[in-house]
Order: structure tokens, then C-alpha cells, then sequence
């Protein structure tokens, strides 16, 4: 009859359908055998904190004095810090705060940086560290040697003795380390580093000078590294400034604290001890808050 061969080829169609969906089903399972690439696990870290209410009222008026003393509303201004401009807060958050004293300007500023590996063979953790890494490089340092207990009392690694030897140009090359804090830290904004060690005031002058202050140097027992960076500059040509640095990393969050300080008087050196003890102790303080 005149229909068979139309059924016929009908029936060749489907078989041909069937066929290829087989082939196809065979070649899924051979895919599901191979092996499969666990991702990476996440930081610890999903959110950072508000910054401006990271520093408890009690620390700023120790580190910003002369504050306390300002009528209510300027005081308040002060304490209440200016939040740095960022388009993602769960990634970067920074804040700032500067007072003015009769005999110093101080200022401070701490940011926070979330980081984020995009690629599932790296974690979140070790992008972080590569992200710190490339800071400590930047302040001429390398966290290769551990540093013991004693850290603090002594130079430590081979790299940081050779940057306690020289106060000329060459010691303070290495860029500020804390790049992506907050602009507004520094008294002056025209300030730029030169070979002037802070300890250049004049003759009989009874304030602490940069020998009394350890270099810069890796630092131990604050969070899972840390370093300082100790950069003594001039604000112009005659005023001194000295800007201490305390960057460290705690799992997938990178912080960085910066305290500055710039006397009054051309005569005056700033303290570096007291600048590097303050910015410290403040580093640890965030650090207890971020594991809390």
C-alpha cells in the first residue's frame, strides 16, 4: 500500500532519535567518573565592622589629645571620625580622625579590607596573605624569619637591621605600606618622604629622636602576620612629621592602623617610641574585636 513506506521511514526516524539520546546519555556518564575539583573554602570573614565605631571613645582621647578639651560640639565632631568613600562596604571600610593641639597635630585612620579570591583553587585566606605580602614588600620587609617573643626588643631579620643602619635617603625609600588607607591620616597633605630623619631637630633638644624607637620590622603575636613601618618625614621644608604604620592580616581581612604625628615647632621631634607603642596597642585592640 502506498503508506508503508511512509511508516517505514517514520519508524527509521525514531530509531535514529533514540540513538543519538543513548549516545549522548553514555557520554554524560563517562563525564560523571571523572574527578571532581573541591573548591577552596571561604575566609572566615563575611562582613567588616563599622569603622568609625571600631575605636572606643576612651582610646581616641588618648591618642588624639588636646580633643578632650575642645567645646561639646567640636569634641564630638572629632571623636566621631570621617568614614573614608568606598562603594562596597562588605569589601573596604576606613575611617579617620585628626586633632589639633597647641603643641602637635596628631591624627589617626584604620581601614578594613575583606578580601575575595575569585578563582576556587585559592581560598579567600590566601589571596588575603598575598595581598599583605605585597604591602610588607612595599615597606622594604620580609616576614621569611619568625619572630619570637622578643620581637619588639630586638631588630630581628637580616632585612630590618639593614634598615636601622642608615637615616639618608636610601633608609626611607620603601613606599608607605598602608597605601590604601585613608589619604586624610596625614597632617599635611603636602608632605612627602625625604632623607631628614625626624631626629634632625635642634641642639638640646630633649625630645625622644628616632634612635629611641625600634625600625621597622615584622611583628609577632598579632594576628596571623603583622608588620610596622616607621616613616619619619618632613610636612614642607621646615616642619617634622612622623607617621608609624601597623598593617596586619587576620585569616581573609587585611587592617591597617596609621598614627601620625606633627609638632608645633620646628625644634620638636616627634616621639616615635610613644607612636609606635599607641598604634600597636590599638592594632591588638581591633584584632580582639574581629575574633570576638
Amino acid at each position: 500500500m502506498a503508506y508503508v513506506p511512509g511508516v517505514a521511514l517514520l519508524a527509521a526516524l525514531v530509531v535514529g532519535c533514540s540513538a543519538g539520546s543513548d549516545s549522548n546519555a553514555n557520554g554524560a556518564d563517562s563525564k560523571a567518573g571523572s574527578p571532581t575539583v573541591t573548591p577552596a573554602p571561604p575566609g572566615k570573614y563575611l562582613t567588616l565592622p563599622a569603622p568609625c565605631r571600631a575605636v572606643p571613645r576612651g582610646t581616641l582621647k588618648d591618642l588624639l589629645p588636646g580633643a578632650a578639651e575642645l567645646p561639646g560640639d567640636q569634641q564630638e565632631k572629632v571623636f566621631r571620625g570621617s568614614a573614608s568613600v568606598t562603594y562596597d562596604t562588605d569589601r573596604k571600610v576606613g575611617c579617620s580622625w585628626k586633632s589639633d593641639a597647641p603643641d602637635a597635630t596628631r591624627s589617626l585612620s584604620i581601614d578594613f579590607e575583606r578580601v575575595v579570591s575569585y578563582d576556587p583553587a585559592v581560598s579567600d585566606d590566601d589571596r588575603a596573605d598575598t595581598v599583605y605580602a605585597k604591602k610588607e614588600k612595599a615597606a622594604g620587609l620580609s616576614s621569611s624569619a619568625t619572630p619570637g617573643p622578643d620581637a619588639e626588643k630586638n631588630t630581628g631579620t637580616p632585612g630590618e637591621k639593614e634598615k636601622s643602619k642608615g637615616k639618608g635617603a636610601d633608609a626611607e625609600k620603601p613606599e608607605d605600606p598602608a597605601g590604601d588607607a585613608v589619604a586624610s591620616a596625614d597632617p599635611s597633605s603636602s608632605s612627602s618622604p625625604s632623607g631628614d630623619a625626624a631626629g634632625e631637630g635642634g641642639a638640646g633638644d630633649s625630645s625622644v629622636g628616632p634612635e629611641d624607637a625600634l625600625p621597622s620590622r615584622v611583628l609577632g603575636n598579632l594576628g596571623d602576620a603583622a608588620f610596622l613601618h616607621d616613616l619619619p618625614t618632613r610636612a614642607g621644608s621646615t616642619a617634622q612629621q612622623r607617621t608609624v604604620s601597623v598593617v596586619f592580616r587576620t585569616s581573609n581581612v587585611v587592617v591597617t592602623v596609621r598614627y601620625a604625628e606633627q609638632p608645633a615647632l620646628v625644634t620638636q621631634v616627634p616621639d616615635g617610641k610613644e607612636l609606635q607603642e599607641k598604634a600597636q596597642a590599638l592594632a591588638r585592640k581591633l584584632a580582639e574585636t574581629l575574633s570576638e
